[in-house]
C-alpha cells in the first residue's frame, strides 16, 4: 500500500525517514533537546502555514466569492474545508505552544525567556530575544483558542447563532486572525535571531 495515498500514511512515512536519517547522521546528536526543537518546528510550521494560508487565500477568496452573486459563492469553502484546515490549526497551535515549552524547558530557559531574561544580574540576551518570540506565541495561542476557533463555530453553523450573531463572530475571528498573521512576523524574527545564533548565551 502506498502511504503516499492519504495524508496520515504521508505524516508516518515523514516521520520514519526523518528519525532513520537523525539515527544514521547524527546518533550520538539526537537527544531529547534535539526532538523537541525538531517537533516544535514541525508543528509551528503547519500551524502558521495554516495561518498564512487563511490570511492570504481564504479570507480575501470568501470575500470575492460573496460578493460574485453570479457565481457559485464560498459555501464549498465554508462546509469542508474551513472545519479541517481549523482542525488542524487550532492543534498545530497548541502543539507549537506545548513543543516551545518542553524546549524551553530542556535547556533551563523557560522561566528565563516568559521573564524576557530578567531573572539574573544582567539581562540575558538569548532569553530576551527568544522570550519575545515566546510571548508573541502565548498571544497568538490565546487568540486562536479563545477569540477565532469560539467565534469560527459560530460562523460554520457548529455552535447555532443568529445571522447577526454570524456577522459579529466573522468579524472578530478575522481580526483575532489578522492580528496572529501580524504578530507572527517579529515572532518569527525572534526565534530565528535566537534559534541561529545572532545573540549570545545560546543554550547549544
Amino acid at each position: 500500500m502506498n502511504p503516499l495515498n492519504s495524508v496520515k500514511g504521508a505524516i508516518t512515512a515523514g516521520v520514519v525517514l526523518s528519525i532513520v536519517l537523525a539515527l544514521a547522521l547524527t546518533p550520538t546528536l539526537f537527544n531529547e533537546f534535539q526532538l523537541a526543537r525538531w517537533l516544535h518546528i514541525l508543528s509551528g510550521v503547519m500551524w502558521i502555514g495554516l495561518l498564512y494560508y487563511f490570511n492570504v487565500v481564504q479570507i480575501p477568496a470568501l470575500a470575492v466569492a460573496g460578493a460574485d452573486k453570479g457565481g457559485p459563492g464560498g459555501a464549498g469553502i465554508s462546509k469542508y474545508v474551513a472545519p479541517v484546515a481549523l482542525l488542524w490549526f487550532r492543534w498545530a497551535a497548541l502543539a507549537t505552544w506545548l513543543t516551545g515549552a518542553w524546549y524551553l524547558s530542556r535547556g533551563h530557559n523557560f522561566a528565563g525567556a516568559f521573564a524576557l531574561g530578567m531573572l539574573g544580574d544582567t539581562v540575558n540576551d538569548y532569553q530576551l530575544v527568544i522570550g519575545i518570540g515566546a510571548w508573541l506565541g502565548t498571544i497568538m495561542l490565546l487568540n486562536v483558542w479563545g477569540l477565532i476557533w469560539p467565534n469560527q463555530k459560530r460562523v460554520l453553523g457548529i455552535v447555532p447563532a443568529t445571522d447577526e450573531e454570524k456577522a459579529k463572530a466573522r468579524r472578530v475571528a478575522m481580526l483575532a486572525s489578522r492580528t496572529n498573521f501580524a504578530l507572527s512576523i517579529p515572532m518569527l524574527m525572534c526565534m530565528a535571531a535566537a534559534g541561529h545564533g545572532a545573540v549570545a548565551g545560546l543554550p547549544f
